[in-house]
Protein backbone atom coordinates (compact mmCIF):
# COMPACT_ATOMS: atom_id res chain seq x y z
CA UNK A 1 0.00 0.00 0.00
CA UNK A 2 1.78 3.10 -1.24
CA UNK A 3 1.38 6.13 1.83
CA UNK A 4 -0.04 9.41 1.06
CA UNK A 5 2.71 11.83 2.94
CA UNK A 6 0.91 15.19 4.00
CA UNK A 7 1.05 17.96 1.70
CA UNK A 8 3.40 20.97 3.31
CA UNK A 9 1.71 24.43 2.67
CA UNK A 10 4.61 26.67 2.23
CA UNK A 11 2.35 29.97 2.19
CA UNK A 12 0.87 29.23 5.95
CA UNK A 13 4.58 28.82 6.75
CA UNK A 14 5.99 32.27 5.05
CA UNK A 15 2.42 34.21 6.04
CA UNK A 16 2.70 32.97 9.78
CA UNK A 17 4.10 35.74 12.19
CA UNK A 18 5.21 33.61 14.14
CA UNK A 19 7.49 31.91 11.10
CA UNK A 20 10.92 33.78 12.19
CA UNK A 21 13.59 31.44 11.08
CA UNK A 22 13.56 29.29 7.87
CA UNK A 23 16.81 26.98 7.22
CA UNK A 24 17.09 25.05 3.80
CA UNK A 25 19.16 22.26 4.47
CA UNK A 26 20.12 19.16 2.73
CA UNK A 27 23.25 17.51 0.91
CA UNK A 28 25.32 19.90 -2.06
CA UNK A 29 23.32 20.41 -5.59
CA UNK A 30 20.20 19.48 -4.54
CA UNK A 31 18.95 23.37 -5.45
CA UNK A 32 18.80 24.47 -1.92
CA UNK A 33 19.72 27.98 -2.68
CA UNK A 34 17.66 27.99 -5.52
CA UNK A 35 14.99 27.03 -2.94
CA UNK A 36 15.93 29.57 -0.40
CA UNK A 37 16.06 32.44 -2.86
CA UNK A 38 12.47 31.64 -4.44
CA UNK A 39 11.35 31.55 -0.32
CA UNK A 40 12.10 34.60 0.24
CA UNK A 41 10.89 36.21 -2.78
CA UNK A 42 7.64 34.46 -2.22
CA UNK A 43 7.94 35.74 1.22
CA UNK A 44 8.56 39.42 0.52
CA UNK A 45 5.87 39.78 -2.29
CA UNK A 46 3.29 38.50 0.46
CA UNK A 47 4.20 41.20 2.75
CA UNK A 48 7.04 40.32 4.86
CA UNK A 49 10.51 41.44 5.16
CA UNK A 50 13.02 39.25 4.84
CA UNK A 51 16.40 38.70 4.33
CA UNK A 52 18.14 35.61 2.54
CA UNK A 53 21.50 34.46 4.02
CA UNK A 54 23.07 32.15 1.88
CA UNK A 55 26.69 30.46 1.66
CA UNK A 56 26.48 29.15 -1.41
CA UNK A 57 29.91 31.28 -3.59
CA UNK A 58 28.51 31.02 -7.15
CA UNK A 59 27.15 33.99 -8.54
CA UNK A 60 23.55 32.36 -10.14
CA UNK A 61 21.77 33.73 -6.75
CA UNK A 62 22.87 37.61 -7.27
CA UNK A 63 22.41 37.46 -11.17
CA UNK A 64 19.11 35.93 -10.82
CA UNK A 65 18.23 38.43 -8.45
CA UNK A 66 19.56 41.33 -11.03
CA UNK A 67 22.77 42.08 -8.99
CA UNK A 68 26.27 41.49 -10.09
CA UNK A 69 27.55 39.71 -6.71
CA UNK A 70 26.70 39.55 -3.09
CA UNK A 71 28.79 40.34 0.05
CA UNK A 72 28.77 39.96 3.79
CA UNK A 73 26.20 43.20 3.80
CA UNK A 74 22.74 42.85 2.72
CA UNK A 75 21.48 44.06 -0.25
CA UNK A 76 17.73 45.10 -1.16
CA UNK A 77 16.44 43.30 -4.16
CA UNK A 78 13.27 44.97 -5.87
CA UNK A 79 10.40 43.17 -5.74
CA UNK A 80 6.43 43.19 -6.27
CA UNK A 81 4.23 43.14 -2.81
CA UNK A 82 4.51 45.46 0.37
CA UNK A 83 7.42 43.59 1.80
CA UNK A 84 11.19 44.19 1.00
CA UNK A 85 13.70 41.73 0.39
CA UNK A 86 17.74 41.33 1.09
CA UNK A 87 20.02 39.38 0.26
CA UNK A 88 23.45 37.91 1.37
CA UNK A 89 26.40 36.00 0.66
CA UNK A 90 28.13 34.87 3.99
CA UNK A 91 32.04 35.69 3.77
CA UNK A 92 33.42 33.42 6.56
CA UNK A 93 36.99 35.30 7.11
CA UNK A 94 34.75 38.66 7.48
CA UNK A 95 32.31 37.44 9.97
CA UNK A 96 35.29 35.58 11.97
CA UNK A 97 36.64 39.45 11.77
CA UNK A 98 33.36 40.84 12.88
CA UNK A 99 33.33 38.80 15.97
CA UNK A 100 36.66 39.42 17.13
CA UNK A 101 36.39 43.28 16.50
CA UNK A 102 32.91 43.26 18.15
CA UNK A 103 34.14 41.26 21.40
CA UNK A 104 37.60 42.13 22.38
CA UNK A 105 38.92 45.94 22.82
CA UNK A 106 40.97 47.62 19.84
CA UNK A 107 44.39 46.50 21.01
CA UNK A 108 43.54 43.13 21.18
CA UNK A 109 41.77 42.81 17.94
CA UNK A 110 44.86 44.60 15.91
CA UNK A 111 46.85 41.83 17.70
CA UNK A 112 44.86 38.69 16.33
CA UNK A 113 43.81 39.75 12.98
CA UNK A 114 47.09 40.53 12.41
CA UNK A 115 48.10 37.08 13.65
CA UNK A 116 49.25 34.21 10.84
CA UNK A 117 47.64 31.61 12.66
CA UNK A 118 44.44 33.50 12.82
CA UNK A 119 44.65 34.62 9.50
CA UNK A 120 44.92 30.45 8.75
CA UNK A 121 42.19 29.64 10.98
CA UNK A 122 39.92 31.78 10.19
CA UNK A 123 40.13 31.16 6.59
CA UNK A 124 40.25 27.06 6.09
CA UNK A 125 39.84 25.41 9.58
CA UNK A 126 37.29 22.70 8.75
CA UNK A 127 33.89 23.61 10.20
CA UNK A 128 34.39 27.39 10.47
CA UNK A 129 32.40 27.89 7.33
CA UNK A 130 28.66 26.17 9.10
CA UNK A 131 29.98 27.94 12.48
CA UNK A 132 30.39 31.29 10.61
CA UNK A 133 26.69 30.66 9.22
CA UNK A 134 25.24 30.16 12.45
CA UNK A 135 27.13 33.07 14.20
CA UNK A 136 25.93 35.23 10.83
CA UNK A 137 22.36 33.71 11.52
CA UNK A 138 22.42 34.91 15.40
CA UNK A 139 23.72 38.72 14.44
CA UNK A 140 20.93 39.19 12.34
CA UNK A 141 18.26 38.02 14.66
CA UNK A 142 19.94 40.18 17.35
CA UNK A 143 19.57 42.77 14.96
CA UNK A 144 15.63 42.70 14.29
CA UNK A 145 15.70 44.54 11.23
CA UNK A 146 13.53 41.48 9.48
CA UNK A 147 10.60 39.54 10.73
CA UNK A 148 11.94 36.32 8.77
CA UNK A 149 15.47 35.12 8.07
CA UNK A 150 15.90 32.79 5.42
CA UNK A 151 19.20 30.62 6.11
CA UNK A 152 20.68 28.52 2.86
CA UNK A 153 22.95 26.12 4.76
CA UNK A 154 26.86 25.23 3.61
CA UNK A 155 26.57 22.49 0.78
CA UNK A 156 28.28 19.51 2.57
CA UNK A 157 28.79 15.27 1.65
CA UNK A 158 27.56 15.35 5.32
CA UNK A 159 24.14 17.03 6.36
CA UNK A 160 25.11 17.00 9.89
CA UNK A 161 27.80 19.66 9.61
CA UNK A 162 25.72 22.08 10.21
CA UNK A 163 24.15 21.11 13.30
CA UNK A 164 27.65 20.19 14.74
CA UNK A 165 29.65 22.83 13.84
CA UNK A 166 29.04 25.33 16.67
CA UNK A 167 29.72 22.47 18.90
CA UNK A 168 32.77 21.01 16.88
CA UNK A 169 34.42 25.09 17.02
CA UNK A 170 33.85 25.18 20.61
CA UNK A 171 35.40 21.98 21.20
CA UNK A 172 38.17 22.87 19.54
CA UNK A 173 38.63 26.79 21.05
CA UNK A 174 37.89 25.31 24.56
CA UNK A 175 40.21 21.85 23.89
CA UNK A 176 43.20 20.19 25.38
CA UNK A 177 45.64 21.70 22.94
CA UNK A 178 44.80 25.17 23.36
CA UNK A 179 44.65 24.75 26.87
CA UNK A 180 48.64 23.67 26.74
CA UNK A 181 49.39 26.44 24.42
CA UNK A 182 48.28 29.09 26.35
CA UNK A 183 49.92 28.06 29.83
CA UNK A 184 52.76 29.76 29.68
CA UNK A 185 50.83 33.25 28.78
CA UNK A 186 48.58 32.04 31.69
CA UNK A 187 51.58 31.47 34.16
CA UNK A 188 53.39 34.64 33.44
CA UNK A 189 56.86 35.48 34.81
CA UNK A 190 59.51 33.66 35.60
CA UNK A 191 57.83 31.87 38.70
CA UNK A 192 55.32 30.18 36.08
CA UNK A 193 57.65 29.50 33.35
CA UNK A 194 59.53 27.71 35.88
CA UNK A 195 56.87 25.86 37.41
CA UNK A 196 55.56 24.62 33.83
CA UNK A 197 59.39 24.80 31.98
CA UNK A 198 59.83 20.86 32.71
CA UNK A 199 56.29 19.15 31.40
CA UNK A 200 56.07 22.36 28.49
CA UNK A 201 59.28 22.34 27.75
CA UNK A 202 59.32 18.50 26.28
CA UNK A 203 55.97 19.22 24.99
CA UNK A 204 57.18 22.22 22.38
CA UNK A 205 60.10 20.55 22.26
CA UNK A 206 58.02 17.73 19.85
CA UNK A 207 56.10 20.63 18.36
CA UNK A 208 58.16 22.19 17.35
CA UNK A 209 59.83 19.32 15.16
CA UNK A 210 56.21 19.33 13.86
CA UNK A 211 54.83 22.43 13.20
CA UNK A 212 58.24 25.06 13.09
CA UNK A 213 59.34 27.09 15.64
CA UNK A 214 57.49 30.25 14.21
CA UNK A 215 54.51 28.52 13.72
CA UNK A 216 53.91 27.50 17.66
CA UNK A 217 55.05 31.06 18.53
CA UNK A 218 52.09 32.17 16.61
CA UNK A 219 49.75 29.76 17.63
CA UNK A 220 50.87 30.85 21.47
CA UNK A 221 50.02 34.39 20.48
CA UNK A 222 46.69 33.77 18.96
CA UNK A 223 45.94 31.70 22.03
CA UNK A 224 47.02 34.15 24.45
CA UNK A 225 45.05 36.98 22.87
CA UNK A 226 42.03 35.18 21.90
CA UNK A 227 42.02 33.62 25.16
CA UNK A 228 39.05 35.92 26.64
CA UNK A 229 36.45 35.17 23.68
CA UNK A 230 36.78 31.69 24.14
CA UNK A 231 33.83 31.79 26.85
CA UNK A 232 31.47 34.04 24.33
CA UNK A 233 32.11 31.57 21.46
CA UNK A 234 30.56 28.75 23.51
CA UNK A 235 28.00 30.80 24.80
CA UNK A 236 26.81 32.08 21.39
CA UNK A 237 26.71 28.49 19.90
CA UNK A 238 24.28 27.38 22.42
CA UNK A 239 22.19 30.33 22.48
CA UNK A 240 22.43 30.03 18.70
CA UNK A 241 21.69 26.17 18.93
CA UNK A 242 18.49 26.87 21.81
CA UNK A 243 17.11 29.18 19.33
CA UNK A 244 17.35 26.82 16.49
CA UNK A 245 14.88 24.58 18.45
CA UNK A 246 12.59 27.23 18.83
CA UNK A 247 8.95 27.01 17.37
CA UNK A 248 9.55 30.05 15.45
CA UNK A 249 12.43 28.31 13.20
CA UNK A 250 11.10 25.83 10.33
CA UNK A 251 13.58 23.19 8.86
CA UNK A 252 13.39 22.42 5.37
CA UNK A 253 15.01 19.49 4.27
CA UNK A 254 15.74 19.68 0.40
CA UNK A 255 16.31 17.05 -2.01
CA UNK A 256 16.54 15.73 -5.39
CA UNK A 257 14.46 12.83 -6.47
CA UNK A 258 17.73 10.60 -6.44
CA UNK A 259 18.87 7.40 -4.08
CA UNK A 260 21.60 9.39 -2.48
CA UNK A 261 20.05 12.82 -1.89
CA UNK A 262 16.78 11.32 -0.40
CA UNK A 263 18.83 9.05 1.89
CA UNK A 264 20.70 12.12 3.27
CA UNK A 265 17.38 13.70 3.42
CA UNK A 266 16.20 10.83 5.63
CA UNK A 267 19.25 10.98 7.70
CA UNK A 268 18.82 14.61 8.23
CA UNK A 269 15.29 14.05 9.35
CA UNK A 270 15.85 11.48 12.01
CA UNK A 271 18.94 13.81 13.11
CA UNK A 272 16.48 16.65 13.67
CA UNK A 273 14.18 15.00 15.77
CA UNK A 274 17.15 13.65 17.34
CA UNK A 275 17.85 17.40 18.40
CA UNK A 276 14.29 18.64 18.60
CA UNK A 277 14.84 20.66 15.94
CA UNK A 278 11.55 22.00 14.38
CA UNK A 279 10.50 20.55 11.18
CA UNK A 280 8.73 22.44 8.18
CA UNK A 281 8.64 19.50 5.95
CA UNK A 282 10.24 17.89 2.72
CA UNK A 283 11.31 20.12 -0.62
CA UNK A 284 11.89 17.41 -3.27
CA UNK A 285 13.51 19.42 -6.45
CA UNK A 286 13.52 18.53 -10.01
CA UNK A 287 10.53 16.22 -9.89
CA UNK A 288 9.49 14.74 -13.16
CA UNK A 289 5.19 13.96 -13.39
CA UNK A 290 2.76 13.75 -16.25
CA UNK A 291 -0.61 13.38 -15.14
CA UNK A 292 -3.19 11.63 -17.71
CA UNK A 293 -0.12 11.36 -19.87
CA UNK A 294 0.47 8.03 -22.31
CA UNK A 295 2.06 5.35 -20.22
CA UNK A 296 5.51 4.54 -21.20
CA UNK A 297 4.37 0.76 -21.85
CA UNK A 298 1.99 2.01 -24.45
CA UNK A 299 4.48 4.81 -25.91
CA UNK A 300 6.69 1.78 -26.55
CA UNK A 301 4.47 -0.16 -27.98
CA UNK A 302 3.72 2.64 -30.22
CA UNK A 303 7.12 3.18 -31.03
CA UNK A 304 7.15 -0.43 -31.99
CA UNK A 305 4.77 -0.66 -34.21
CA UNK A 306 6.14 2.56 -36.19
CA UNK A 307 9.32 1.25 -36.33
CA UNK A 308 8.25 -2.67 -37.81
CA UNK A 309 6.56 -0.54 -40.38
CA UNK A 310 9.11 1.66 -41.34
CA UNK A 311 6.76 5.12 -41.00
CA UNK A 312 7.38 8.28 -39.09
CA UNK A 313 10.49 7.93 -37.74
CA UNK A 314 10.71 11.56 -36.01
CA UNK A 315 7.09 10.22 -34.15
CA UNK A 316 8.69 6.81 -33.39
CA UNK A 317 11.93 8.93 -32.02
CA UNK A 318 9.29 11.24 -29.56
CA UNK A 319 7.30 7.91 -28.44
CA UNK A 320 10.80 6.58 -27.21
CA UNK A 321 11.67 9.86 -25.56
CA UNK A 322 8.35 9.90 -24.32
CA UNK A 323 9.17 6.49 -22.92
CA UNK A 324 11.96 7.29 -20.72
CA UNK A 325 10.28 10.21 -19.76
CA UNK A 326 7.65 8.12 -18.15
CA UNK A 327 10.16 5.44 -16.62
CA UNK A 328 12.06 8.65 -15.02
CA UNK A 329 9.14 9.67 -13.62
CA UNK A 330 7.57 6.29 -12.17
CA UNK A 331 11.63 5.85 -10.59
CA UNK A 332 11.17 8.97 -9.05
CA UNK A 333 7.46 8.37 -7.72
CA UNK A 334 9.34 5.02 -6.37
CA UNK A 335 11.73 6.61 -4.55
CA UNK A 336 9.36 9.29 -2.64
CA UNK A 337 7.33 6.80 -1.58
CA UNK A 338 9.88 4.77 0.34
CA UNK A 339 11.15 7.71 2.14
CA UNK A 340 7.26 8.55 2.84
CA UNK A 341 6.78 4.90 4.08
CA UNK A 342 9.91 5.50 5.99
CA UNK A 343 8.61 8.83 7.33
CA UNK A 344 4.89 8.98 7.26
CA UNK A 345 4.68 12.44 9.09
CA UNK A 346 6.79 14.56 7.26
CA UNK A 347 4.94 16.79 5.08
CA UNK A 348 6.12 16.95 1.39
CA UNK A 349 6.11 19.35 -1.39
CA UNK A 350 7.19 18.17 -5.08
CA UNK A 351 8.59 21.01 -7.37
CA UNK A 352 8.76 19.80 -10.97
CA UNK A 353 12.26 20.41 -13.18
CA UNK A 354 11.98 23.59 -14.94
CA UNK A 355 12.73 23.65 -18.39
CA UNK A 356 15.54 25.77 -18.06
CA UNK A 357 18.11 27.03 -15.25
CA UNK A 358 16.33 29.73 -13.16
CA UNK A 359 18.28 33.08 -13.61
CA UNK A 360 15.93 35.80 -12.34
CA UNK A 361 13.19 36.60 -10.69
CA UNK A 362 10.49 35.55 -12.82
CA UNK A 363 12.46 32.26 -12.53
CA UNK A 364 12.51 32.42 -9.15
CA UNK A 365 8.80 33.27 -8.57
CA UNK A 366 8.19 30.29 -10.94
CA UNK A 367 9.63 28.33 -8.21
CA UNK A 368 8.01 29.76 -5.65
CA UNK A 369 4.89 29.01 -6.99
CA UNK A 370 5.25 25.62 -7.53
CA UNK A 371 7.10 25.43 -3.87
CA UNK A 372 3.03 26.68 -3.23
CA UNK A 373 1.50 24.25 -5.31
CA UNK A 374 -0.28 27.48 -7.17
CA UNK A 375 2.00 27.64 -10.58
CA UNK A 376 -1.30 27.20 -12.30
CA UNK A 377 -2.17 30.32 -10.79
CA UNK A 378 1.19 32.16 -11.51
CA UNK A 379 0.43 30.91 -15.28
CA UNK A 380 -2.66 32.32 -15.60
CA UNK A 381 -1.42 35.88 -13.88
CA UNK A 382 1.12 35.93 -16.33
Amino acid sequence: MTTVPPALDVDALIDDPRTKIIVCCGSGGVGKTTTAAALGVRAAERGRDVVVLTVDPARRLAQSMGLSELDNNPRRIEVEGDGELHAMMLDMKRTFDEIVEAHSDPDRARQILANPFYQSLSSSLSGTQEYMAMEKLGQLHRSGAWDLIIVDTPPSRNALDFLDAPERMGRFLDGRFMKILAAPAKSGGRLGVKVISAGFGMFTGVINKVLGVQLLRDVQTFVAAFDTMFGGFRERAEKTFRLLQTPGTAFLVVAAPEPDALREASYFVERLAEERMPLAGLVVNRVHECEDCLSSARAQAAAETLEDRGEHPLTSALLRLHTGRMLLAAREDRLRAHFSSTHPAVPVVAVPAQAEDVHDLAGLRRVGADLSGRAADAESAA
